[in-house]
């Protein structure tokens, strides 16, 4: 069975941090591009970060811009997102998403190509 489980999300504080990770199952994880996006009440779905076939190949929205590490451990089929300095802002469920094509890690970001797998989202919510 194709599918991607979320995990890590929780309760975090302001400034503190957290891990998300992203478990990958029925397919071969490193040929994809993988995505993080969120989704906060009353707001777009936000592409937050996507990473292509290596750590080296990501991409961040604004909102992400150094506070949030992504990464992948192919062996593992894991993707992560390592989130510090979090805001209040952060607030949403997180979703991780895979493209086939590991190339288009900034188009799916962008929404410009679709995911062809979505796992069920963990919500992350920060608060004081």
């Amino acid at each position: 069975q194709l599918q991607l489980v979320e995990s890590g999300g929780g309760l975090g504080q302001p400034g503190g941090s957290l891990r998300l990770s992203c478990a990958a199952s029925g397919f071969t994880l490193y040929r994809y591009s993988i995505g993080w996006f969120r989704h906060a009440p009353g707001k777009e779905r936000e592409g937050v970060s996507c990473i292509g076939t290596s750590d080296e190949i990501t991409y961040y929205a604004d909102s992400a811009k150094g506070r949030f590490t992504i990464s992948r451990d192919n062996a593992k089929k894991t993707v992560y997102l390592q989130m510090n300095s979090l805001k209040l802002e952060d607030t949403a469920v997180y979703y991780c998403a895979a493209h086939p094509l590991s190339g288009l890690y900034r188009a799916l970001c962008s929404g410009n190509s679709r995911a062809r797998y979505w796992g069920q989202g963990t919500q992350v919510t920060v608060s004081s």
